[in-house]
């Protein structure tokens, strides 16, 4: 892969204004330069350029070697001077109507800001071009990238949980049912499956930013906690919103499979009421159905008709008896 190819920007600041764009070979010196630090963005590094990206920063051996695997768990690791931050990226895909994930690695020091963006993920230049527009936060160094880079991941959770409360809505309709939808319980299933995929990226965005706020005070300045503490809100909020789903979805399809159970228990009353009634002719016809000597009623021109109507009154009095009870 070419070098120009992997960096996306490489932005020296100085008191918080644009200096320029740096190469990798000079950014070893502009850093040493007072009030001054570099903003680098690359997307999926080779290893020879990294080794390269470590010299010119002075970066810790295992932070390389984690930056170079795209299969890290979120986590913020102390390296000396500088910090490895690692965030899982989520985003909506709206072809596939699907969320895609991929991961964003942090180089952060007291003169330098490192992006490392694997697989799916936006551009960050947007968030750039409007950090650069806040000189006043943007003076305390690279604080306030870092933060514009969080919070932007953050908010693209919350948009993806947008997307997940809206299809909710129709799938919790689809629960409310009596009858049995085995595609309605796959769905609850796969979302169910997606919500905890997110929840597992947003959730240690928590923890992060309260080490950032309570550690790391030469990235992270006094003035920068509140932007930081509202990283951190919202990733809670996230957290919050996708229990409240998950939980909301579980007991949807409880009710659903509650429904059926009662409406399966409604039939099984109504065929053993019926079964009831049918015992009483079963009993009695079969009775005449048998060979002995000393038959009842067989000279009696009325036993036929006495009989019929005695299994009817029966069979009626049952009848009535279970209609009320509400087993018919």
């Amino acid at each position: 892969m070419e070098t120009a190819t992997m960096v996306v920007n490489s932005v020296a600041y100085k008191a918080g204004k644009r200096l320029g764009e740096v190469t990798i070979d000079d950014i070893s010196e502009v850093v040493k330069q007072p009030d001054t630090f570099v903003w680098l963005g690359l997307w999926q590094p080779e290893d020879a350029f990294m080794r390269k990206v470590q010299e010119e920063f002075g970066l810790h051996d295992l932070a390389i070697e984690d930056a170079l695997c795209a299969h890290q768990r979120p986590k913020l690791e102390a390296y000396g001077d500088s910090l490895f931050i690692v965030v899982k990226t989520a985003q909506w895909h709206g072809g596939k109507n699907e969320v895609e994930y991929g991961e964003t690695h942090f180089f952060v020091g007291k003169n330098f800001l490192i992006t490392v963006r694997h697989g799916a993920s936006p551009s960050y230049a947007p968030i750039r071009a409007k950090a650069e527009e806040n000189q006043k936060q943007l003076c305390h160094g690279p604080g306030f990238a870092l933060y514009s880079v969080l919070d932007f991941v953050v908010d693209n959770y919350r948009t993806v949980v947008a997307k997940f409360e809206a299809s909710i809505e129709g799938i919790e309709a689809n629960m409310f049912k009596s009858e049995f939808d085995q595609a309605a319980i796959e769905n609850v299933y796969t979302l169910r499956r997606h919500l905890l995929a997110l929840r597992n990226a947003a959730l240690p965005m928590d923890e992060i930013c309260n080490q950032l706020i309570r550690l790391h005070e030469e990235v992270i300045p006094k003035e920068l906690r509140a932007y930081v503490r509202d990283v951190q809100d919202h990733a809670r909020q996230v957290v919050s919103n996708i229990d409240d789903m998950r939980e909301m979805l579980t007991n949807a399809m409880h009710v659903n499979l509650a429904l059926v159970t009662v409406k399966q228990n409604e039939v099984v009353k109504r065929l053993a009421g019926w079964g009831a009634i049918l015992a009483i002719p079963t009993v009695i016809f079969s009775l005449y159905g048998m060979n002995f000597a000393d038959m009842p009623e067989l000279k009696f021109p009325w036993a036929y008709h006495t009989t019929l109507g005695v299994t009817l009154a029966g069979c009626f009095f049952l009848y009535q008896k279970l209609k009320k009870s509400g087993w018919l």
